[in-house]
């Protein structure tokens, strides 16, 4: 990503988050990224948009948010995502950018270094040219080794 992009972000509450209860916890999100050096910040219309992998029953509700941004603010964006879910009643927030993918959830901190720093590589954050293999990263689901 040379030139500013967007990153789509989708949050995914557990199966006791109400879409209220939801729609706060996404708008918590959109103002704190508002603090960071991000051109816009705007929800997306999410209603029929289910976070991929999710099964029937699991997930009660789901927010986006679009992110205009400038390459040397990913990073940041991406550690704001990962600190916000902490104490949270958030299962994943999905995050993709130029057809990249990767999944934030409540995983061990090396765990979601690994994926965070092999998810900037591929999107040229880092300066390094070849992307991972894959082109959609998940962290595993809690309890699994990564």
């Amino acid at each position: 990503m040379t030139e500013g992009g967007t990153l789509h972000l989708v949050v995914s509450g557990e199966a006791d988050v109400d879409a209220e209860e939801l729609e706060s916890l996404t708008g918590q999100l959109r103002r704190q990224l508002l603090e960071l050096d991000v051109a816009d910040v705007r929800r997306v219309r999410s209603d029929d948009l289910p976070p991929e992998g999710a099964k029937s029953g699991e997930l009660l509700a789901v927010g986006a948010l679009a992110v205009s941004l400038a390459p040397a603010v990913l990073r940041p964006v991406l550690r704001l995502v990962e600190t916000w879910m902490q104490n949270r009643p958030v299962r994943t927030v999905r995050v993709e950018l130029d057809g990249r993918s990767i999944e934030i959830g409540h995983a061990t901190s090396e765990q979601q270094q690994r994926l965070l720093e092999a998810f900037l590589e591929g999107a040229g954050a880092s300066g390094v040219s070849e992307p991972p293999s894959s082109g959609d990263l998940r962290l595993p689901a809690p309890g699994q080794d990564g």
